[in-house]
């Protein structure tokens, strides 16, 4: 088993929560922005010193609440940034999503429809289309009006959904989505219909991601066997096959 040799360094704490971080945000177009969403109801702008962002090895990172974004009347469960910076996303246990406006702090959009908790959300690689993951089993597709363009129903999980993805790629147009029926979904963003299941998960998956050409998806998630452990598993985007297994 592949072991890390790169150490990791605390360089600084950032207090503001009341209740769980349940996840944080960055765009690399903007390194001293991070967004985090919590259990508070709540979602933080984090300004980071600019000062402290080029310091060495050893060196402190500060920072400060920016401004909190409020609205949700539930749990937020999960939050990512726009690719220019200028727009959060977030899902709630409320049951649904919000758009905001970073530069004033307030909803543009509310997307209403899921009849259950969202677990997901994410941005188009241009913007243009919201995907969202939800415990009602379902997948959706938005544009950035809140309107609901695609439930997919069809092949869908049979159990909650847990993190769903965009593909940045535009040669290889998908989304990703895992679920708690230890299944990861390739789905064709052309017509929302399921391209390949990927089977290897024993357990609920957490989390998926793809790659920056959109030839590779990994995700996460727990194994029940003699002990509970983690697993990661590497698989192609565009056929039925794993590369790689980890377990931590």
């Amino acid at each position: 088993m592949a072991t890390m040799t790169e150490q990791m360094q605390l360089k600084g704490t950032l207090k503001g929560h009341s209740g769980w971080v349940t996840q944080i945000a960055t765009n690399a177009r903007y390194p001293n922005m991070i967004i985090s969403s919590s259990r508070d109801k709540t979602i933080i702008v984090w300004k980071l010193d600019s000062d402290d962002l080029s310091t060495g090895y050893g060196a402190q990172l500060g920072g400060k609440a920016e401004r909190a974004l409020r609205g949700h009347g539930h749990f937020v469960s999960d939050v990512v940034m726009s690719s220019d910076g200028q727009f959060a996303l977030s899902g709630s246990w409320d049951k649904t999503l919000r758009l905001w406006d970073l530069s004033t702090g307030v909803t543009s959009r509310q997307f209403v429809s899921h009849t259950r908790d969202v677990l997901s959300v994410a941005f188009s690689a241009d913007n243009r289309q919201i995907v969202s993951g939800s415990r009602d089993k379902s997948i959706k597709l938005w544009n950035t009006l809140a309107q609901c363009k695609y439930t997919v129903n069809e092949d869908c999980h049979t159990d909650w959904v847990s993190n769903v993805r965009f593909s940045p790629s535009s040669s290889n147009p998908v989304i990703v989505s895992a679920g708690w029926d230890k299944l990861v979904k390739v789905w064709n963003l052309a017509n929302c219909k399921l391209k390949t299941n990927h089977i290897g998960h024993t357990g609920y998956i957490n989390t998926v991601t793809v790659s920056p050409d959109g030839s590779l998806c990994a995700s996460g998630g727990k194994v029940f066997d003699s002990a509970i452990k983690n697993i990661t598993l590497l698989f192609g985007t565009t056929a039925v096959r794993k590369f790689l297994s980890t377990e931590s």
